[in-house]
């Protein structure tokens, strides 16, 4: 078990938050108090007690497999417990060894809890009368309190008038003096191959996605949009993936598109070729985009089953075009 200092400044200690946009207004009233917490007694490791903690982030088709483990139950700290350290399971986004990047489950301790223990025993918060609140999706922490003997117990954070943690808990977990004391690696998020191509890790089939939802328009014109220098990315969809709603594929090769090469792609898709009735989910697809990262239409073409392409313009309107081998084998590992 490793063992090193976490400074103060890790966020990974405050509680996360993915915006959803807008607001919202809520009545007024008091919230629902929970009972105590329940006693466990014996803390062994985050990687036993909370395998998942933290996992907001799904690591395409490498994550090692984790048990379900039955969590107890969450409430407020019983006079009779004496906290006396703070454990904290989350997970991590890091570089790997070898290039890419990798997520990593973490656990941290901290010992100096006087003011997350001040924080943990405020009341809710209650609001009189109508009051506005962000749309904010708000992931608590996983937070374990631990006694002199080794019993520990999930604690209740009290909320705000919204119904989210106060903002004194994690202000008081982001101020703590964390030690990190263990690290496990779970997964790849992005492998070395898919960093040096510049391509993503796992993209949607959007080709299947535009075309099951009926929402292309007529077939691209016997022009194709200009573009500048191109990257391809190919994804493979695992069986499990294919005919779903948005089929997610893995990366497989990719990198900047030679000119002559992108030139024969492009020609390839400027056809007036009817677009075949077919619903054969592809097992492979590329994704084109622009170099530079610029705006500019995003192209993806089925490289088997229909040998259907899309053409997305970043002003929206989606073509769908037919291909051929033709296309298929241009789009092949540069």
């Amino acid at each position: 078990m490793s063992r090193m200092r976490s400074g103060r400044s890790v966020l990974a200690v405050a509680l996360l938050a993915a915006a959803l946009g807008g607001c919202a207004s809520m009545e007024g009233g008091p919230a629902t108090e929970p009972g105590p917490a329940q006693i466990v007694d014996t803390w062994t490791s985050c990687a036993t007690a909370a395998p998942r903690a933290g996992a907001v982030l799904s690591v395409p088709n490498t994550e090692t497999a984790t048990p379900t483990v039955a969590e107890p139950r969450i409430g407020r700290i019983d006079p009779a417990f004496t906290p006396v350290a703070a454990v904290l399971c989350g997970r991590e986004i890091r570089p790997g060894p070898t290039g890419g990047r990798e997520q990593v489950a973490t656990e941290r301790r901290a010992e100096e809890i006087a003011s997350l223990l001040a924080a943990l025993r405020l009341p809710n918060q209650r609001a009189d009368g109508e009051i506005a609140c962000t749309l904010d999706m708000v992931i608590p922490p996983w937070l374990a309190l631990l006694d002199d003997r080794g019993r520990w117990l999930r604690p209740y954070l009290p909320t705000d008038t919204c119904g989210k943690p106060r903002a004194e808990v994690g202000a008081a977990l982001a101020g703590l003096p964390w030690t990190t004391v263990d690290t496990r690696t779970v997964g790849q998020v992005e492998s070395p191959a898919a960093e040096a191509a510049g391509c993503a890790q796992q993209w949607a089939d959007m080709v299947w996605v535009e075309t099951t939802n009926g929402r292309p328009g007529p077939p691209v014109p016997a022009t194709s949009p200009a573009a500048g220098p191109l990257r391809l990315c190919v994804y493979q969809v695992p069986a499990s993936e294919r005919g779903g709603g948005k089929p997610a594929g893995d990366f497989v090769y990719g990198g900047p598109l030679p000119a002559e090469r992108q030139a024969s792609v492009l020609r390839a898709m400027a056809n007036r070729r009817a677009v075949v009735d077919c619903a054969t989910p592809a097992a492979r697809f590329a994704v084109l985009r622009p170099l530079d990262g610029a705006g500019g239409p995003e192209r993806y073409v089925e490289l088997d089953g229909c040998r259907r392409f899309l053409i997305v313009p970043s002003a929206g309107g989606a073509q769908l075009g037919q291909g051929d081998d033709t296309l298929a084998k241009l789009l092949g590992p540069v």
